[in-house]
Formats: structure tokens, sequence, C-alpha cells
């Protein structure tokens, strides 16, 4: 580069114009974002380069050495040196090879160096003084008989920041007729080295690293954070720049006196985070190419200090983080524990093999049945049973016992508020399966093109999805977590959905508990497009996602479902799971009036909590503003009958179940004009529900159903004149 009198720019590696054997002595590339320029500079008329600088754009980053035999070598001289400028103190310091026991220092304005700073002009043996020569030759220990001394200038601030010298141009010439190798700025080494983290809760300071050397968290050294030259730093936040340890009050030197160590000066600063606020104090002791630390060294430690912060503040996060998973990991051990569901669980599940739903109920596979009239103990068997004729067991191959634990383990997933729970979770799936039995989805959820084995995934995916949409549902929605700052809050909030995304984690972790993944068979593809399907099927069941995909699934309606359209499959797959989630609407008066009950006994208890936080609850929250009739009317007439009547428009078999939902309105609506017209309590919590069903009954409205076993007779409802028999 310098016999081609050509320049070249450095943007992070060596530039592949620098020969190969000057590539080694450079300290270190540049990182990405810093930029180096290396130029070729002439003396005089001389077309000759007789010194190339690097100049280094940024002050805040170690800057590069060339080392003193290459800089002899480019010169052929018999000795080169670097003479560093001093800001503060006006002086040139020598950066040697060896290391020796006196500084080699003079006055920056001395002589004919003090011009070339000044002038920042090169100077050789012509312009120097007898005396001027006499002193060098003393100084080199040798007859100067040729001189080059050129100034290095920074670029940034225009000012000498070095001074290169070459002193006896081998062979008699002068030295200002040949080539000079670069040099640049010296790097500060400090031979010992301390960094202390603050301990807000001890108020101590903790050192990491110490002499040099980084210290075991069994032999951590602690001293108190206002006391000593390291503690002054901690409180007040300042730079301590001190030149002569001893005279400096803060010192204390007995340590130096026990072990010989002699302290000669001290450059101790803050740590900073983000936040202006110390965490660390770094402390360096003894230069090596000067007397003290200089100004230059207080903005490198300045610099350091900021990416120092920024790198113990993320080890600390990194630790927390660390921290909070195992934390995290240990509740979900405690949790799966008192899910755990044993061997002999599985077994006794399992004794007499899987039942076939007729022996379940005769009119299991019927939309008038009411999945919430079999016992609590026999829906996993229920479970087990729709997997069988549904088809699922031997198309995706699934280990039996694997899906009884999986089944029973969803079920432990579930709390017990008075309406999101396991009996809700199974009759949300039981009507999944009669959409199947009945509706033919088969023919409107094609395959995916995958194996022959999932050609129903997207209805497996379904159902699946219904046995878990409301795990660990803790009777409130999302609006209240977001309100009290819940822990769940703070890790879906961001994302929309709180309650329904933490659903879906806890299927995941109970799928990926020891033998309950019934997925297990599945290529890693398969298993990833079966979560992303439960995924976006259980956010679902967010009223908040229905109301804003519903233009869209009416469009569809308008234009005509296509099943080889995959918007319009995941837009069906919405629009069943939440009818699915609303199927307590389509059975009939007895099952809806006992529904609501449950349901805003939910309501209320929410409400109640919510005042108790100082907080103004919703009307339907409110057990002393709610009025029933009114809401479940609303609720039906803006909610239920739109997602059945796009349901029976897409699905002509579906159009019964909008009529059991507008049928169900009716009576709401006859409930309502009953207590208005009689003056009877409209908004006192939920009393008037069992006060509403005990009048009517005694007036024989509810005609012969209100006799009926529960079992049998589910689906009882008011006529027209109030005095009709259940259907």
């Amino acid at each position: 580069m310098v016999g081609q009198l050509k320049r070249c720019v450095c943007a992070g590696l060596p530039p592949s114009e620098m020969h190969e054997k000057h590539r080694s002595s450079l300290a270190a590339p540049l990182p990405p974002h810093r930029r180096g320029l290396s130029l070729c500079l002439c003396v005089g008329v001389s077309v000759c380069p007789v010194v190339c600088v690097s100049v280094c754009l940024r002050l805040c980053v170690h800057v590069l050495v060339i080392l003193s035999p290459q800089l002899q070598q480019q010169t052929q001289s018999q000795c080169c040196c670097l003479l560093l400028v001093s800001e503060d103190n006006h002086q040139l310091f020598c950066q040697v090879r060896k290391r020796i026991n006196d500084h080699l220092s003079f006055q920056l304005m001395f002589g004919r160096f003090g011009q070339v700073v000044e002038k920042k002009r090169s100077i050789t043996l012509q312009d120097v003084t007898a005396e001027e020569r006499r002193q060098l030759s003393s100084m080199l220990g040798s007859e100067v008989s040729s001189l080059l001394c050129v100034p290095v200038v920074s670029r940034a601030t225009g000012q000498v920041v070095a001074l290169a010298c070459a002193f006896n141009k081998q062979g008699g010439q002068s030295v200002a007729s040949v080539p000079l190798l670069t040099p640049t700025w010296a790097r500060t080494r400090d031979p010992l080295c301390s960094v202390f983290l603050l301990d807000q809760v001890s108020h101590e300071l903790v050192a990491k690293v110490f002499d040099g050397g980084v210290v075991s968290d069994d032999e951590e050294f602690r001293i108190p954070a206002d006391q000593g030259i390291a503690g002054h730093v901690a409180m007040t936040g300042q730079i301590l720049n001190i030149k002569d340890a001893y005279s400096h009050p803060l010192f204390y030197r007995g340590v130096d006196d026990s072990t010989g160590f002699r302290t000669r000066n001290i450059l101790c600063f803050p740590i900073k985070d983000e936040n202006n606020e110390v965490i660390g104090v770094a402390e360096l002791v003894n230069k090596t190419n000067g007397p003290w630390f200089n100004r230059f060294d207080e903005d490198l430690a300045t610099a350091f200090s900021i990416y120092c912060g920024i790198s113990i503040a993320h080890s600390l996060l990194y630790k927390k983080v660390h921290e909070a998973q195992f934390r995290s990991h240990l509740a979900n051990e405690m949790m799966m524990y008192h899910m755990k569901v044993s061997a002999e669980e599985v077994a006794q599940l399992l004794v007499t093999g899987l039942e076939p739903v007729e022996e379940i109920h005769p009119l299991f596979a019927e939309f008038t049945y009411t999945p919430r009239s079999l016992p609590d103990d026999n829906t996993p068997m229920g479970i087990l049973s729709m997997f069988e004729d549904m088809g699922f067991i031997n198309a995706y191959k699934i280990d039996l016992h694997t899906l009884a634990r999986f089944c029973l383990m969803v079920k432990k997933g579930y709390r017990d508020p008075p309406y999101h729970n396991w009996t809700h979770a199974f009759s949300v799936s039981h009507f999944c399966y009669l959409l199947y039995k009945n509706l033919g989805l088969a023919n409107y959820l094609e395959n995916l093109g995958l194996a022959n084995y999932l050609e129903n995934i997207e209805i497996f995916a379904l159902f699946v999805s219904c046995m878990c949409h409301d795990l660990d549902h803790r009777g409130t929605n999302n609006s209240f977590q977001v309100a009290s700052q819940s822990v769940l809050a703070a890790l879906y909030s961001s994302e929309g959905s709180v309650m329904e995304r933490h659903h879906f984690a806890q299927a995941i972790a109970i799928l990926n508990t020891h033998g309950c993944n019934i997925f297990d068979k599945f290529s890693r593809k398969d298993y990833q497009r079966m979560l992303d399907l439960m995924r976006d099927i259980i956010l679902a069941t967010d009223l908040a996602h229905h109301l804003r995909i519903f233009p869209d699934l009416q469009r569809m309606a308008d234009a005509g479902y296509n099943p080889r359209n995959q918007t319009h499959r995941s837009l069906l797959l919405c629009l069943l799971m939440t009818s699915c989630d609303l199927s307590d609407q389509t059975k009939g008066w007895k099952t809806t009036r006992k529904i609501a009950e449950l349901i805003y006994k939910e309501f209320f208890s929410q409400g109640d909590l919510e005042k108790a936080m100082g907080n103004r609850p919703s009307e339907m929250m409110d057990r002393e503003k709610a009025y029933i009739p009114e809401l479940q009317i609303s609720f039906m007439e803006h909610i239920a009958m739109p997602i059945y009547k796009l349901l029976s428009e897409l699905l002509p078999g579906a159009t019964e179940l909008y009529e059991r939902v507008a049928t169900n309105r009716v009576q709401w609506t006859k409930v309502s004009h009953k207590f208005s017209v009689r003056g009877l309590p409209s908004n006192n919590s939920l009393d008037f529900l069992d006060e509403e069903y005990e009048l009517l009954q005694s007036q024989g409205a509810l005609g012969d159903d209100s006799h009926c076993d529960d079992t049998h007779c589910l689906n009882g409802c008011l006529d027209e004149g109030d005095g009709g028999r259940g259907l």
C-alpha cells in the first residue's frame, strides 16, 4: 500500500491491499460498525511516502499498536519510537517494548518537539540544535546521525496526538527519503484491575474481578459501599483519577505494606445502568506507559463503562430469566404432580374396554341429548367412546393407554368455577361430536394433501381443542386479568386473548407430559400442523375474536363456501368452535335456564372481586344491577342467534339448532314480560330464577316437563300459550 501510494478504507477486517506480513501486527479486527482510514503522507516535495497514518475515527475503542520492529524494518532505522502527547500535563511519553525502571518523559513544548506539535510539521536532524542533539544521543545511548520526527494528527479533533520518530538510518541515507510504517495510538495496559458490583440489599461492593482475576462465588470479596476509593465512586457516581495513591486520603496502604506491592496511581470509574444508576465500580491500578492516567484514559474508561454497564445489565437479566425458568419449571412439576394420573386410574378406565356410544345413552348421538346429564365419573369413558366412534384411534394409531392418560389429565386440568369447568368442556366436545355425526363435517373440511391417515386432521384438531379450550380457567375473563395485573396478563396481554393463550399453553404442557402425547406417531411436520390448528381454534373461543371475523364469515356465507379454500376452512373451524362453545343455548329451556344460573354465579363472583379492588364492574357482572332476562335476550339476539344462523346457511342440517336458540329467546322474553307485569324483583342476584321457575311451575306453565327425570326430559320449553307441555 505504501509503495503504491494508495489509500484504503477499513470496515472491520484488514484491507486486501495490506500485505499479509503486515496484517499480523493489527491488535484485533475493527468491529463491523467501526471504520478506519489508512492513507499515505509525504514530506516536503518528495513523492516518496514517509509515513502511513492509521486514524481511528472513534476514540472509545481499543486502538491498534504497530510494533516498533516493523517500523524499524520499513524505515531501515536503528531505532524507532512513538511519543504519545498528554493533553493534561503537556508531556510526551514513549511506548517501549521492554519495561524500564524510569519513565521516559520530557516537556511537550521543549525544543523542536514542541514545534512539531505546535506547527504540525515534520523535522529532521538538520532542524535540531547541537544541545538538543546531545540530549537525544544521551537518551538513546548512542550517537544520533539522522532523525525524522512526524506528527500524527487526529482527524476527529485536528490535534497532534503522537509523534513518530525514526533515528539513525542504516546506510547513511536520510530517513526522509524512504517510506515509514504507520505509527498509531499506544494501548494503555494496566497490570491490576478490579470490578465490583453494588449489592443494593447489603449495601456492599462485591468483587467479581479482583487484581485481574475472576472471583468465584465461594471466595467473594466484599467491602462496604461507602468506604474507600471504590465506595466513594459508587456513592458519587463520578470518575476518580488519582495520580499519587499514597497522598490520597481515601487510599489504604496497609495492603501494600504487607505485600510489598507499590500502588502508584489509580483510575476508578462507575458502571451505570440504563437509568443512570450505579450498579458497579471498576478500578485500574498503575498505568504502565505513563506516570499516571490521563484524560484520554478517562475518556476510554467512560466509554468502556457504558458497554460494561450494558453487559452487566444483560448478564443480571439473563440470571433473572434463568431463575424465573427454574421457578416456573418447579411450579410446573408441582402442578403436574398433583395432576398426575396413576397407572391404576388408567387401568380402571380401560378395564372393561371401550363402551359403545349406544350403551352410554340411546340418544347420545342426537342433538336432543344433554351431555350434562351424564355422571361426572362416566365422562372420561364418554370421551374415549367418541374418539373411537369418530375413527380417530385407528386413523392416528393412538395408544389406548396414552389416550386414557391424556383424557384424565385434561379432566384434572380444569378448576371448579360454576360454569367454566370440566362439565362445560365435556359438553362442548360432545357438541363437536354431534356436528361430525349429524352434519357430515368431512365433506366440508377436506384433507390437506397429507398422508391418508390425516384426511380428517382438522376435525381431529377441533375435537381435541374442544376438550382443552378452557383448561385452568379461573372463573374470570380477559378484562379482569388485565385490570388486576395478574401473572397471566403479564405473560399474554401484549398478544391479546389472555385466557385463551393460557388455555393453549396448558394443553401443550399436558401433551409434553410423559405418556400423554396422543400425537406421538405424527411426523414433525404433521405435529406442527396439529399444534397450529389447535392454537387457532382455541384462540377463536375469545368472543372478541369472533366479532372481528364475523364480517368475513358473513361474506363467506354469501359467496358460498369453498372447501378447497384454506381461508374458508380456517373461518369455518372458528365458527364451529364458537358454536360448540355456546352449544348449551341449543338445548331445551330447562337446561338453558340452569346454564344461565351457573354463568351469572361466575359473573357475579368476578364483579365482587372487582368491587373489592375499587373498580366498577359491568352491569352483567354486578349482582345488584344485572337484569338477567334482558341480558340473556341481548346475548341471544346479538351473539348466539347470528352464529347459528350462519351455521345453518353453511350447513343446512344445522337449521334445527338455530330454531332451538330462537325458541329459548322467546322463553326469556316471556319470563321478562311476566316479571315486568307482576312487579316481581328483576335484579336481585339469581334468586328470581328459582322464583320464576317455581312460579311458572305452580301455575302449570311448565306442563309435565317439570316432573320429568333430568336424564330423559331435558328439553322442555314453554309453548306459545304458556300452558304447553314439554317437547
